[in-house]
């Protein structure tokens, strides 16, 4: 697994699954080994909140193209709604992890800069399927 290198950025992301379906975090794993020849993210929220580690903070995943240097990568389960248009799906639960693991960056990396993965410069994508900054700013983070 190549380096991650000093972590400047933690970019959230959505697995595209439909609201309410139950999708594992080993699952999401399989999918990016079959999709990328490896591990995308470091963290993976399912439905009930629970964050699972998938990558080690020093080792670089496969989640924002060319941009994956220096880069934590956050996937919540869901994104998408049953006809699989983007939506913000996150639960009470999610909501809250997410949260937690983005104050627990902040407080280990000084400066570190919050995305979305539809954020980033030639993304033309809905993920996470909702607005990052407008969020952070709601919870005062």
């Amino acid at each position: 697994m190549p380096a991650l290198g000093p972590v400047k950025f933690l970019t959230i992301h959505c697995a595209a699954t439909p609201e309410g379906r139950h999708v594992t975090h080993e699952q999401i794993t399989q999918w990016d080994k079959a999709k990328f020849g490896q591990t995308s993210y470091h963290w993976v929220v399912e439905l009930d909140g629970s964050m699972h580690r998938t990558l080690r903070d020093d080792q670089k995943g496969a989640h924002v193209g060319r941009a994956n240097t220096g880069n934590i990568g956050v996937c919540y389960i869901g994104g998408v709604d049953k006809n699989m248009n983007p939506k913000d799906t996150r639960t009470p639960a999610q909501k809250k992890s997410l949260l937690t693991l983005v104050r627990t960056y902040k407080g280990r990396y000084p400066g570190i800069l919050i995305r979305g993965h539809r954020d980033w410069p030639g993304v033309k994508k809905a993920c996470p399927s909702f607005d990052v900054d407008a969020w952070l700013a709601e919870t005062g983070d």
